[in-house]
C-alpha cells in the first residue's frame, strides 16, 4: 500500500499546486483533467500503448538474449576478450538519440526499428551485468572443481553460470527499467503508432493533457514491467535471499 498512498499524496500536492497557482492548462494540467482524457480517450490510448508494450517486449526478449550470449562468449572465449570487450563498450559511447535516425532509416517506420533500439539499450546491462558475475566466481570453487578434474564447459554451465545469476539478476532489473526508453525513442523519431507517437503528435497541438494521459500510461507500464520482472527473479533465484531488512526486521 505504501507505493498507492505514496502516488495518491503527490496527486493531491499536483491538484493542490495548479489550484492555487492557476497556472494555465496547456502548461500543467490537473490530475483531474489528465483522468478525464484517459477515460474518454482509452480506446485510442490502449491501442498505441499495445504497440509500444509489444516493442517493449521483444526488445527485452532480444536484449536479454544477445546480452547474455555475449558474457557467455566473453567468459569462454578468452582470446576474444581483446576484440569483444572494446566493442561492448563502444556500443554504449553513441548517444542512443544518434542512432535512432539511422535505425529508422534502415529499418522503416514499423516495429522494427523500435524493437532495434530496445534491444541495444537493453544489451548492455545484461551483458556487463552477466559477465561481471561469470569472473567473479568464488574461488574455492573453482579450485575444488579443477582437483575433481571437471572440463571446461563443466566448469562454465554447473558452476560459473549458476554462481553468476544474481548478478543477472540485477541487470535484468535495470533492463526491465529501462525498456521503455528505447521504444519511446524510436518512436519520436519516426512512426505511425504507439504512446511515443501520440505524445509527439499531441506536443504538436499544445494538448498537454493528452501528453500527460500517455505518459501516465507509459510508467504504469514501465512499474508494472519491472515489479513482474523483480518477483519473477525472487522466484526462480530462492537461495538469494534479500539481506537488506526494514526498520522492523523484515525484509521490505
Amino acid at each position: 500500500m505504501r507505493p498507492l498512498i505514496a502516488f495518491l499524496g503527490l496527486l493531491l500536492v499536483w491538484e493542490g499546486f495548479v489550484r492555487w497557482t492557476e497556472v494555465p492548462p496547456f502548461l500543467l494540467p490537473a490530475p483531474l483533467r489528465v483522468a478525464q482524457v484517459l477515460w474518454t480517450r482509452f480506446d485510442i490510448l490502449y491501442g498505441h500503448a499495445l504497440t509500444t508494450l509489444t516493442e517493449i517486449l521483444i526488445g527485452l526478449l532480444l536484449g536479454t538474449l544477445i546480452g547474455c550470449a555475449m558474457a557467455l562468449l566473453l567468459s569462454a572465449w578468452r582470446g576474444g576478450r581483446r576484440w569483444l570487450l572494446p566493442l561492448l563498450i563502444a556500443s554504449q559511447a553513441i548517444p542512443v538519440f544518434a542512432i535512432a535516425p539511422l535505425l529508422t532509416l534502415w529499418l522503416g517506420f514499423g516495429l522494427a526499428s523500435k524493437i532495434a533500439m530496445a534491444t541495444i539499450i537493453i544489451f548492455f546491462p545484461v551483458a556487463t551485468a552477466f559477465y561481471d558475475g561469470l569472473r567473479r566466481t568464488e574461488p574455492g570453487w573453482l579450485d575444488l572443481a579443477a582437483t575433481m578434474g571437471a572440463s571446461p564447459a563443466a566448469v562454465l554451465w554447473r558452476i560459473r553460470v549458476p554462481a553468476a545469476l544474481p548478478g543477472l539478476a540485477s541487470g535484468l532489473r535495470v533492463a526491465a527499467a529501462v525498456a521503455p526508453i528505447g521504444a519511446v525513442v524510436g518512436e519520436w523519431v519516426g512512426a505511425s503508432a504507439g504512446l511515443g507517437y501520440v505524445m509527439l503528435q499531441a506536443n504538436g497541438r499544445s494538448q498537454t493533457d493528452m501528453m500527460f494521459a500517455a505518459l501516465t500510461i507509459l510508467a504504469t507500464m514501465a512499474m508494472a514491467l519491472w515489479f513482474v520482472t523483480d518477483r519473477l527473479l525472487r522466484a526462480l533465484l530462492p537461495w538469494q535471499p534479500d539481506q537488506l531488512s526494514d526498520d522492523n526486521g523484515g525484509t521490505p
